[in-house]
């Protein structure tokens, strides 16, 4: 008991200071984050257009905007009236086609774009496109994710510029978003978007209509985050639930590597969350199945934390229920980390690199499971198949003979035909 009062004292000290160091790192990218947005802030003037006298209605009806130069001519004009946010978007034009995209991350894949071209007839098009890839066939047209309400969208030129107008329907107010802006000098044939001569992403904060680049510490904590997510909740965690459940017989060799495991992994989910928590604090990323799940399998590992330090003893009538809630939270936890895991990278785009070695790592758990298991049950049928050992009589309860003859042994040794008596 000693022993184990030691050990206990030990995992707590270990939980204490990997949540502290957690929390400070979190404080650290946050106090990061505040420096660089506040560093990265430039303003300036539009040019003086008339754009009222082209654009049809409700554009034209428009009194004030906050105007902002975005990327080189570029200029980004909007206005929020209760729910809706009217958004124009002026641009040096000839010909082709111009976009401007609303991003989670600053990654053009997941993004959804509102695109503006004339077309060889002189008719005026805009569409919206769900950018699901980067290749040409997974740029899919009137599809995408911006809450556009019933006032269709419009596009005019004047001059050599060109204006795309559409108003989004929001409860939530916008706030800081990463926008993509991009153009091309070649018509879409067949609303097939041709490749972008140029394109650069910003954060726009439609709060104060400040812009500044999305910095790579953005898009290096959205690779953490998936990183440290797949190696704690993807690999870690379900190592530790593998040597639980197929190594008992190394006792108590397997219920330290289990613990050990398990901490660890419960340190790379709660830096996973971390990192989630801070990208959803920079660029409001809204997926809430993803957030939700996350949070969910969160509570089921400090439920399982919990229970290593409320465990009752082996004698208890109460080990078998908490067995029973111990190793079935568990399971549930690893299922819905694998979920989340897939929603992620569903959410973020993500290429056929991360999906591939995803796939193939949850390829490996299967087999070693399944392999695992077969031997199991074989080593069960095994000793199910054995026949009854022979059973020795408990000491004292063996009938000794009284009167034994003077020179014999009451147990012969060798059956021979001398005696060594």
């Amino acid at each position: 008991m000693a022993k184990l009062r030691s050990w206990t004292q030990i995992w707590r000290s270990i939980v204490g200071m990997c949540i502290l160091n957690f929390v400070l790192y979190f404080k650290i990218v946050t106090l990061a984050d505040d420096t660089g947005s506040n560093s990265i802030v430039s303003e300036g003037d539009c040019k003086n257009t008339n754009y009222q006298i082209f654009l049809p209605p409700p554009y034209q009806n428009i009194s004030s905007t906050i105007c902002k130069p975005v990327w080189h001519s570029y200029e980004l004009r909007y206005t929020k009236t209760g729910d809706t946010t009217t958004i124009i978007l002026s641009a040096p034009y000839t010909v082709g086609w111009v976009g401007i995209g609303f991003s989670r991350d600053g990654m053009m894949a997941g993004s959804s774009a509102m695109v503006g071209w004339v077309n060889k007839h002189g008719h005026a098009k805009v569409k919206q496109f769900y950018l699901r890839g980067r290749r040409q066939s997974e740029v899919i047209v009137d599809k995408g994710e911006l809450p556009l309400n019933n006032v269709p969208a419009a596009v005019a030129t004047n001059g050599a510029e060109i204006y795309v107008a559409f108003q989004l329907q929001a409860t939530t107010p916008f706030g800081k978003q990463p926008i993509l802006l991009a153009f091309s000098t070649k018509r879409p044939l067949n609303h097939h978007l041709s490749k972008h001569e140029d394109k650069t992403a910003v954060i726009f904060d439609f709060s104060s209509g400040s812009t500044g680049p999305v910095s790579n510490w953005l898009i290096q904590i959205r690779k953490s985050h998936g990183i440290v997510g797949v190696l704690g909740w993807g690999l870690i965690l379900p190592v530790g639930a593998i040597i639980a459940r197929y190594f008992r017989h190394k006792d108590p060799l397997w219920f330290y590597l289990h613990s050990v495991i398990q901490f660890v992994g419960f340190a790379f989910g709660l830096a996973t969350v971390l990192l989630g928590l801070q990208l959803y604090r920079s660029v409001h990323v809204h997926i809430p199945a993803h957030r939700g799940i996350g949070i969910f399998v969160l509570v089921l590992s400090i439920l399982q934390i919990l229970a290593f330090f409320l465990r009752p003893d082996k004698d208890s009538k109460f080990r078998n229920i908490w067995n029973l809630y111990h190793s079935w939270f568990g399971r549930m936890a690893l299922f819905f980390a694998a979920l989340n895991i897939v929603l992620g990278m569903r959410a973020a785009g993500a290429g056929n690199d991360w999906k591939i070695s995803y796939g193939f790592l949850v390829s490996i758990i299967l087999v070693a499971v399944i392999v695992l298991e077969v031997l199991a049950y074989l080593k069960r049928s095994q000793k199910r198949s054995l026949p009854h050992t022979f059973q020795m009589d408990p000491v004292g309860e063996a009938t000794f003979p009284t009167n034994l003859a003077k020179g014999t042994c009451p147990f012969p040794l060798f059956h021979t035909t001398s005696s060594f008596y």
